[in-house]
């Protein structure tokens, strides 16, 4: 039998909180409620959950609060629940480090399959060439330890920003379309969202380039999707 899932909601509508979690232990998940961010991080310490839903508008400690304190000692795959076209709080919630969002109200049905994607992208295997990458005498990718290196100064990468650019620098050189990276890095759930690619790309050129408004690693191929710079490319000799 299958290892149950454990999954923390946090929410202050108890209501909706309840809902949830009969419809998640329905589907044999096991889960844990929180009623605000404080009582979110002590079930965080204390039941550690393979994934976590926070509201954004909680009291005491609001979602992204509590985001931003869960990503300091924790990369769990966390899901931010949003009002309806609130595009900010989406925006704000995916650059702090969440992995995904459902905008309110929503069905129960969406809530689970957004659950079961980002638990499914966090187990996926590692399956990574064990190597260190030199892109030029600036930028270092080590596979072999999951790192990124600018100037000799590790780089911060959330885990969604390092599969994003595991999978641009494997294939130096060539175009990865949008649908074809959401495929990879999000699930085939994702094929639609354009705006994930958009967004991800412009925090990983934020990170490593040295001008993001005017990239030399991460080239945008209009129309088309994004292409890595060709590192295998030896330097023209004058």
């Amino acid at each position: 039998m299958a290892e149950q899932r454990r999954v923390l909601v946090a929410d202050d509508e108890p209501d909706l909180l309840y809902a949830i979690k009969l419809y998640l232990e329905d589907e044999a998940y096991i889960v844990f409620t929180a009623m605000n961010g404080y009582e979110a991080l002590d079930i965080l310490k204390a039941r550690i959950p393979d994934v976590v839903v926070l509201d954004v508008m909680m009291p005491e400690l609001d979602g992204f609060e509590t985001l931003k304190q869960v990503r300091e000692t924790s990369t769990v795959p966390i899901i931010m629940l949003t009002a309806k076209g609130e595009e900010a709080d989406k925006i704000r919630g995916l650059g702090l480090g969440a992995d995904d969002y459902v905008t309110k109200p929503f069905s129960q049905r969406e809530l689970l399959s957004r659950i079961q994607a980002v638990v499914r992208r966090a187990e996926m295997p590692r399956a990574l060439p064990k190597t260190q990458i030199q892109i030029d005498a600036h930028l270092i990718v080590d596979f072999s330890r999951g790192e990124v290196y600018r100037n000799g100064t590790k780089v911060s990468l959330t885990p969604t920003e390092y599969r994003l650019l595991y999978h641009l620098v494997s294939n130096p050189g060539r175009v990865l379309t949008n649908e074809a990276l959401l495929v990879r890095v999000w699930g085939r759930e994702y094929r639609e969202e354009d705006h994930y690619v958009r967004l991800y790309i412009s925090y990983l050129r934020q990170k490593i380039e040295p001008d993001p408004s005017h990239p030399q690693y991460i080239q945008t191929e209009k129309g088309l999707g994004y292409r890595f710079v060709d590192y295998r490319q030896p330097p023209v000799r004058q």
